[in-house]
């Protein structure tokens, strides 16, 4: 249980990060970011606390449509990623030890912020996180 949590935490993390480097079409700005995850995990003795961190991103990150796809993480691939408008949808689908599958959505708010969801369902076990972003200024 333990590893498939990690292993969730990883792949919600790299979903986040790229899909939001990846807002061209959303308008998103270059520039330091904010970003805090809640998640919800039913049947844990304790709720994860929420998890707050910042990443600088670049003018070319957040230009390159090409990296509106997440990239590959270990047996979990992103499939049916659409942009429309100010949200962008993914799927994800894993297999091996991590088998399971989800699906996520961001929505932007003008150019300095967005909200988001995912799901994620493994051998029975429903895994949520919501999270929501903010632009902070400009990098260091």
């Amino acid at each position: 249980m333990k590893r498939r949590f990690v292993g969730f935490l990883m792949i919600a993390g790299s979903l986040l990060l790229t899909g939001a480097a990846a807002a061209a079409g959303t308008g998103m700005k270059p520039g330091l970011w904010e970003i805090t995850t809640t998640m919800e995990m039913p049947g844990l003795p304790f709720a994860p606390p929420p998890a707050t961190m910042t990443h600088c991103y670049t003018a070319e990150e957040v230009s390159d449509r090409g990296s509106l796809v997440p990239p590959q993480e270990g047996d979990c691939r992103v499939t049916d990623t659409t942009t429309s408008g100010n949200r962008i949808t993914w799927t994800v689908v894993c297999s091996g030890e991590n088998s399971g599958r989800g699906s996520g959505e961001m929505v932007f708010t003008g150019d300095s912020a967005y909200t988001g969801s995912m799901v994620f369902e493994m051998e029975g076990m429903t895994m949520k996180s919501r999270y929501q972003a903010r632009r902070l200024g400009n990098c260091p």
